[in-house]
């Protein structure tokens, strides 16, 4: 309690390009050994070189808590994440042919694009991939993703192009927006899914200067709202938002 009180921290400065790790006096143990910046260096190391599902998953996993919320360690994490030339690394598991470390990569970079920096390096990396595991479009992925799975890719793309106009271009030219509309307006998708995808769409209609493009390739605000009335209501084992922030 006393180390996660210590944290309310304002958001990240955008102009602070790297954040050092407060100075020790003493020597970490119990649970701080968990945050510690040769730990953090570990688990990097482990997404760039394991070959095993399970390690791949736990790592991104522990730096998808690691980076949870506003606590003072999580926004060093969050920078030392960038240093370390760790985003690339977590953005390369979407395509993993594991559904579970799909999962667990999408939720890491979801709450390392809490950082505005790496919100703007997930934006122009990582949304490719991100677009290629949503159903539909005329790319439909070979694996058939969960519910659970699929909520969570589209609640990191909602946070990696909220206030990140260049992020909300390249969900655009990345075939994002067919696919966010398919979803919500199918009416084979689940009412987490669809209002998922309704987030996402109505956050880029918000951009003013995409209106006038989407228009001329054929697009109407009406493909921007929420479309629950065609939806399933078949829920899968959780109803909540899939958040750890």
């Amino acid at each position: 309690d006393e180390w996660f009180s210590r944290g309310k921290k304002l958001p990240e400065d955008p102009g602070a390009d790297t954040v050092d790790f407060p100075k020790r006096t003493i020597p970490a143990k119990g649970y701080e050994l968990l945050f510690q910046p040769e730990v953090v260096r570990i688990y990097i190391s482990l997404l760039k070189e394991s070959k095993t599902p399970a390690i791949l998953e736990a790592s991104a996993g522990a730096i998808q808590n690691l980076c949870a919320g506003s606590w003072t360690y999580g926004r060093y994490i969050r920078s030392a994440l960038r240093q370390e030339k760790g985003l690339s690394a977590i953005a390369d598991l979407l395509i993993h042919d594991s559904e579970r470390v799909v999962k667990a990569a999408s939720g890491a970079l979801r709450n390392l694009a809490v950082d505005l920096r790496n919100k703007e390096l997930i934006g122009k990396h990582a949304i490719p991939n991100l677009v290629k595991n949503l159903p539909g479009g005329q790319q439909t992925p070979t694996k058939n993703l969960s519910e659970d799975t699929v909520v969570s890719i589209l609640n990191t793309i909602n946070e990696v192009i909220v206030d990140n106009l260049e992020a909300a271009k390249k969900l655009r030219e990345t075939q994002g927006i067919e696919k966010l509309v398919l979803i919500n307006k199918s009416g084979n998708r689940s009412e987490r899914e669809v209002r998922a995808a309704a987030l996402v769409l109505q956050t880029v209609w918000g951009y003013k200067e995409l209106r006038k493009p989407l228009e001329k390739e054929g697009w109407k605000k009406s493909d921007f709202q929420v479309n629950l009335s065609s939806a399933s209501r078949t829920q899968g084992g959780n109803s909540f938002d899939d958040s750890t922030l």
